[in-house]
């Protein structure tokens, strides 16, 4: 790893009560000491760290801010590095100053993640760990930040590192009785080693499990309002966001494009759209909306089918059902402050789960927010169970699975112990490379890349 000094602003580029710029590496204290002068006329250089320093920002011989300076060191700090933070006051344009003071005084624009990935590099987190520090900065919700922190704190790797271990103690019997067929070594059993296999390849299963339900908490689900026009679609997107997100009247069509965003319904992430309403027209302009909502449709991962409850289902509504396929689905009887003349049955058929609600009076919402938990099985998540931070880290586990029904076949079929211990090895490469003892210099570079800079 390179010994370079590198430095950048670990605050949001807004206006705030401080502005941080973190400055890690070899010379971090001596860059961070021409530029930050405490006023007890220490030398940050001398520090045994562990300290804050109150002092001034000078830059081209003039006093830009007054700030606080920590300074750790290494091996004792977030990289495993020497390292000095400047806290000055949080304007971005004094905090640019500040940064640009630092880099002028010898410090390298660190790069995305280039923080957290000296962490990685010097020992003080493993790669799964890393990963799931940017999920603890995006979790909007309680159980996404919780689940962050366990992978954070390191469950998921001592789950992972567990599983390895099982199948290299069957790869290290096969290995002594192979290559040492005179010593008095146990031949370890067809049975034990499926034991193992078996039992390791259902706990990866269940990871993944937990990963897909919990998705939703983690990333968000790809989520699409359809229906007929003026059954209250746009209603309804304005009462998910809380603000007037689409225009609504009464007159059929109003909405002609895809309106998309991004909303938390309890603890769920919603990457929402509401589309044009889906019907026949001869209208060119409604057309390009139908078109658009069809393939906004195609790509959805939960579906929010809209039914006027106050009227009969009609052929579009059935329409609408049959292009809903097999996805997961709600269907929203909406308008329930009008008397019913929806035939409630036919919808609820086709459908996971029915809601009745009003978008006029948020009558329901409770409900559907209750039923998209269930649809999405968030209500199984546990966060404090061992989770994937990334869909990099599912492929490897996948991946391992694979390796391992390879391992069982062998063994069912009466295959070499050797045509075992191949897929054995390659099942515990798949998991090294998901905590990253065994990653390529690429992996971590691209795992890395998806950071911000700061971080």
């Amino acid at each position: 790893m390179s010994n370079s000094t590198v430095a950048a602003v670990s605050t949001p580029n807004a206006p705030g009560g401080i502005g941080i710029i973190r400055i890690s590496g070899e010379d971090a204290l001596a860059v961070a000491g021409r530029v930050f002068f405490p006023v007890s006329g220490e030398t940050l250089a001398d520090s045994r760290g562990y300290r804050a320093y109150f002092g001034d920002v000078i830059y081209n011989g003039s006093k830009i801010d007054e700030a606080v300076c920590l300074v750790y060191r290494a091996p004792h700090s977030y990289t495993g590095e020497d390292t000095a933070e400047i806290n000055c006051h949080g304007g971005l344009f004094v905090t640019k100053q500040v940064l640009r003071a630092v880099l002028d005084a010898g410090a390298q624009p660190a790069g995305p993640g280039e923080f957290t990935k000296r962490a990685f590099l010097n020992g003080k987190m493993d790669l799964a760990s890393s990963e799931s520090v940017m999920n603890l900065i995006g979790a909007s919700g309680k159980q996404a930040a919780a689940a962050a922190l366990n992978t954070l704190e390191g469950n998921l790797s001592r789950k992972i590192r567990a599983c390895c271990d099982r199948i290299i103690g069957v790869c290290a019997s096969l290995a002594a009785w192979v290559d040492y067929p005179d010593e008095d070594i146990e031949e370890i059993g067809n049975g034990e080693m499926l034991s193992v296999f078996e039992s390791v390849r259902a706990e990866l299963k269940e990871i993944i499990n937990r990963f897909d339900c919990g998705r939703a908490l983690t990333e968000g689900v790809d989520t699409v309002i359809v229906g007929k026009p003026n059954v209250g679609k746009s209603a309804i997107m304005n009462l998910l966001t809380g603000f007037q997100r689409s225009i609504v009247t009464d007159i059929a069509g109003t909405t002609r494009d895809v309106v998309e965003e991004k909303i938390t319904v309890g603890d769920i992430i919603l990457r929402i759209a509401d589309t044009a309403g889906i019907r026949e027209t001869e209208n060119t302009v409604e057309n390009i909306g139908v078109s658009l909502a069809r393939k906004r449709l195609d790509r959805a991962e939960l579906v929010l089918a809209v039914f006027d409850g106050s009227s009969p289902v009609s052929d579009e509504d059935r329409e609408i059902i049959k292009e809903c396929g097999d996805r997961k689905k709600i269907a929203l009887l909406n308008k329930s402050d009008l008397p019913r003349r929806a035939d409630i049955d036919e919808i609820e058929k086709s459908f996971d789960r029915t809601v009745v609600l009003s978008a006029m009076t948020g009558e329901g919402i409770d409900e559907l927010e209750k039923a998209i938990s269930e649809v999405l099985m968030t209500d199984e998540f546990d966060p404090s169970a061992a989770c994937l931070a990334g869909e990099r880290q599912r492929a490897c586990c996948v991946k391992a699975i694979g390796h391992l029904d390879g391992c069982i076949d062998a063994l069912n079929s009466g295959m070499t112990p050797d045509a075992v211990n191949v897929c054995a090895d390659c099942a515990v490469d798949a998991l090294l490379e998901l905590t990253g003892e065994k990653a390529t210099a690429a992996v971590v570079d691209e795992v890395f890349s998806r950071f911000c800079v700061g971080k």
